[in-house]
């Protein structure tokens, strides 16, 4: 009896350290999730609340002001007022944090633009309200240039260059700066192969100086981590990367 009472005990321990395992995985793997979401998030071009207000500037563009149809833009008001409730709250993702000032401005210019759509609609001034739904679509598509990458390749190196300016230098993980400087020298391959949009073509030369000075200041990064460099020269080669995408990116504006 005292022999099975002792196996009986025992395997309640077991069962109870099997139970604190299978927890422990549990949170780690929902933290790992979380993270990963995190990052997700952070490193997307995007701001869903600018999509969904697309549906209402949709029906202003294409089927109320082409028809001149001022009675559908005065009855657009609400879809208007709510799209944009959400859209003056909306944030920014941390990848487009260096938009956030013209995104605050362009946000306000919209306010007003609405404001005066209302009011035209309430005087049932026509022309003025056909005029101030023009704006509104301008003003729309300009928060969309704002934040759309201006090319594919550029957004998915700018992707990698986030983290690796904004957490793994902080951070000075240098396992993750070596390996993000590799990634880097791999994504900067297509933007070398890629053509500028037609209207950029005046810009062709500035892009390839850009291009050339990008690949050098990672190429030199690698090289100083290879070196065994002080973490002050490692940093200071990040950064010299940042300013050279900057100054690429630059070339689009």
């Amino acid at each position: 009896m005292v022999f099975l009472k002792f196996i009986t005990i025992g395997l309640l321990i077991f069962s109870l350290a099997a139970c604190g395992d299978k927890e422990q995985n549990k949170t780690t793997t929902e933290e790992t999730d979380t993270q990963e979401q995190t990052v997700k998030t952070e490193t997307s071009s995007d701001v869903p609340e600018l999509w969904e207000f697309h549906d209402v500037i949709y029906q202003i563009w294409h089927e109320a002001w082409p028809e001149k149809n001022t009675d559908m833009l005065k009855d657009l008001i609400p879809e208007i007022e709510a799209g944009f409730a959400k859209l003056e709250k909306a944030s920014l993702p941390g990848i487009l944090r260096d938009k956030q000032e013209d995104w605050i401005k362009g946000i306000q210019d919209m306010a007003g633009i609405i404001e005066t759509y209302k009011k035209t609609a309430v005087a049932d001034e026509k022309e003025a309200l056909l005029k101030a739904a023009e704006d509104l679509h301008s003003q729309f598509e300009q928060l969309v240039r704002l934040i759309r990458p201006v090319m594919k390749e550029i957004d998915l190196f700018h992707q990698e260059l986030y983290m690796l300016y904004h957490y793994y230098m902080p951070d000075y993980d240098l396992q993750k700066i070596s390996a993000s400087a590799a990634e880097l020298i791999v994504r900067m391959e297509p933007i070398e192969k890629a053509q500028l949009p037609a209207r950029l073509k005046d810009k062709q030369q500035v892009y390839d100086q850009s291009k050339t000075s990008l690949r050098e200041a990672l190429m030199q990064l690698q090289q100083t981590i290879k070196d065994d460099a002080q973490e002050v020269q490692v940093v200071k080669a990040i950064e010299v990367i940042h300013d050279k995408y900057q100054l690429l990116v630059g070339v689009f504006e």
